[in-house]
């Protein structure tokens, strides 16, 4: 599915998962409203075609919902996945979301914000969060080798332009403007840090990773688990970002499902 405003791909397993599929048998509609939702929140510049690996993790499992980042206003698009789940008369089921580098933390960031802050979403059932790659805090140098990743397929003259640009904006917005929206503003990362939500989170992050740092990743867990949240870090040392299911497939997949089952299941 997709529209103009959100670009979102969302697979249901054949076996059905709405109530109408268990009418007249109490025991199957009870084990249909236990399958769990998964929303997989992308990283920047990334496709359906790159999610399409994670969401085979899932497959034939439970529900799962992808989302690529690549939308300049968050807090519509955000809005807009969660009405989607009742669209899908889907909001009662277990949710864990997949998100993937700092793209997929920010679009996340507001999505707690409208469970925490609205109604209409109070009663979602979040049981778990995944975050691969993800988050780090401000990191100029980091964000410089993101976009340089993201405009690989530009002309070399072109790219080269556009991070040049990019950094001066960025240096100039940092040292201007950041200690005036420092007062009207918190960042993506110590929003995330200081977040009321209590359901278990798993992180997988390298020492690595030139784009997000793993100290940025370590800092959080330790802030978290302050915060009296369960938290399970799992280091991968060797691969780069977001690189962590293509080398280690096995190893990856098992610490996903694991953790999924032992959110819904607690």
């Amino acid at each position: 599915m997709g529209s103009a405003d959100l670009d979102v791909t969302i697979q249901i397993p054949e076996s059905g998962s709405h109530s109408q599929d268990a009418n007249g048998d109490p025991e199957r509609r009870e084990r249909l409203n236990q399958q769990p939702v998964v929303i997989l929140l992308g990283w920047g510049g990334c496709t359906d075609k790159n999610l399409s690996k994670y969401s085979t993790i899932y497959f034939n499992r439970m529900v799962f919902f992808a989302e690529p980042f690549g939308i300049p206003s968050l807090r519509s698009p955000a809005k807009k996945l969660l009405e989607l789940l009742f669209d899908y008369e889907i909001e009662k089921k277990p949710l864990l979301f997949h998100v993937f580098s700092n793209g997929g933390v920010m679009l996340y960031r507001y999505i707690l914000d409208l469970i925490h802050t609205h109604r209409q979403f109070s009663h979602l059932r979040v049981v778990g969060t995944i975050f691969d790659s993800a988050p780090g805090s401000s990191n100029l140098v980091g964000a410089v080798r993101a976009l340089s990743t993201i405009l690989e397929t530009k002309r070399p003259a072109t790219r080269i332009f556009l991070l040049l640009a990019f950094t001066l904006v960025a240096v100039m917005v940092r040292l201007l403007l950041s200690p005036i929206t420092s007062f009207f503003h918190v960042n993506h990362y110590d929003a995330l840090m200081k977040q009321s939500s209590r359901w278990p989170e798993l992180y997988l992050y390298s020492k690595a990773d030139r784009i997000i740092r793993a100290s940025d990743i370590e800092h959080m867990v330790v802030a978290r688990l302050e915060h009296q949240v369960m938290v399970r870090a799992v280091d991968f040392s060797a691969s780069a970002h977001v690189s962590h299911l293509r080398d280690y497939p096995t190893y990856y997949t098992s610490l996903c499902l694991s953790f999924l089952y032992s959110c819904v299941h607690m």
